[in-house]
């Protein structure tokens, strides 16, 4: 359980730095729009969306209807429809902790899941459950604090949450070094430029993944040829 401890924490590190900022922010955010630390903590810990919490800042202030935040929470949010798919297997094997796996499953989990390395000593539900619970966590504490200091600095949080996608570059940086074929990660690039194009920024991400997700399965042969050919050179 300790070495299963050390080593969740320690793959979480980069998310915690990444967090940092950008929960600060929120919370201060949060403040500025009248709402203090629980409130910013409490929201960050049920919804548990940074680009969600953020554009319901601006809900909040403009008295939007619940049935327009339900519809804009699931078109943003709907990218972890995928992301549910490819572990809908894995989760059976968690018992109870499934459904916090469930619940967990955010931009972060979801890529510590994905680049998730065994490590001798270690138990690997273990560690992906503790992972998951460290995300959470520091997502949380962190916006709780930046509610706490809201009304004592006062700075430009214009670009901070610049962060979030700086961490995620180096995520993906470290993933492509280590993966078997490159050809994923070009056919996501090529579809998530040409949505980007075609639909702008604020529709394209959904039919990039769609897209994504149609050509991959089509090059499932393909990939998976390639996969046992390179571990058989091996």
């Amino acid at each position: 359980m300790k070495a299963s401890f050390a080593y969740a924490f320690r793959r979480t590190i980069p998310i915690m730095v990444g967090f940092f900022p950008l929960g600060i922010a929120y919370g201060i955010l949060m403040s500025a729009a009248g709402y203090n630390f629980l409130w910013s903590g409490l929201t960050s810990f049920v919804v548990l969306a940074g680009s969600l919490q953020f554009l319901m800042l601006t809900f909040f202030a403009g008295g939007v209807n619940i049935a327009t935040v339900a519809v804009m929470a699931l078109l943003l949010n709907s990218r972890h429809i995928f992301y549910g798919i490819s572990y809908i297997d894995k989760f059976k094997n968690y018992g109870p902790w499934k459904y916090f796996m469930i619940y967990s499953l955010s931009d972060e989990s979801y890529s510590l899941l994905c680049s998730y390395k065994p490590l001798e000593g270690t138990d690997d539900k273990t560690v992906n459950i503790m992972s998951s619970g460290f995300v959470c966590f520091y997502w949380t504490v962190f916006s709780m604090l930046g509610g706490l200091v809201g009304e004592l600095i006062t700075f430009s949080t214009k670009g901070i949450d610049f962060a979030l996608t700086a961490l995620f570059m180096v995520i993906l940086l470290d993933q492509m070094k280590d993966a078997e074929n490159k050809l994923p990660v070009l056919v996501s690039g090529v579809s998530g430029v040409v949505c980007l194009l075609l639909l702008g920024p604020g529709n394209f991400l959904l039919p990039s993944l769609m897209a994504t997700a149609a050509v991959l399965l089509l090059l499932r042969p393909v990939l998976d040829k390639t996969v046992c050919d390179n571990r058989e050179d091996v």
